[in-house]
């Protein structure tokens, strides 16, 4: 049986900086991969 789309997008886990490995809180029209620190430019 297919499972509840809500339900689905609600336990994906959540998304890591591909630098640092932290938490990433997303926004909808957001798709990139490194935390706000590791983005700055340096």
């Amino acid at each position: 049986m297919l499972e509840n789309v809500i339900d689905f997008f609600k336990n994906l886990p959540a998304k890591k900086c591909t630098e640092c490995g932290e938490k990433i809180a997303e926004q909808h029209e957001c798709y990139g991969t490194k935390c706000d620190q590791c983005s700055e430019i340096k």
